[in-house]
């Protein structure tokens, strides 16, 4: 019975778990697509400003660390864009998109401090 009421328990606290996942994740969203849009418009700090907010709420969202990666690099803070790029690929191993980010981004990176040599 003590089983039964385990499992139960654990069952309750993850239909539980979920909606706060959900509103987590959906506001984490909300928070990349507007970083999108300003980054498009050239305002990368505030767009950096949005995806940090959005990893902050929702610590496993790969694709808000890649474009916090993203714009790390593009506004030269290279030791936190590729901090950012790692974390995305810890979290998605399997992305192509993220890790052809990355690839691209230590190539360059590498190549201009001399980290290649």
């Amino acid at each position: 019975m003590k089983v039964r009421a385990a499992i139960l328990f654990a069952l309750a606290a993850s239909v539980v778990a979920t909606p706060a996942f959900a509103d987590a994740r959906s506001n984490a969203k909300a928070l990349v697509d507007f970083g999108i849009s300003v980054a498009q418009k050239g305002l990368w700090r505030e767009a950096i400003f949005q995806w940090e907010k959005a990893v902050e709420i929702d610590p496993t969202y790969a694709a808000a660390f890649n474009d916090l990666a993203i714009a790390y690099e593009h506004e030269g803070q290279l030791q936190k864009a590729r901090k950012a790029y790692e974390k995305a690929i810890e979290l998605e191993p399997n992305n192509s998109q993220i890790q052809q980010n990355f690839d691209l981004f230590k190539e360059i990176n590498d190549r201009s401090t001399g980290k290649d040599k």
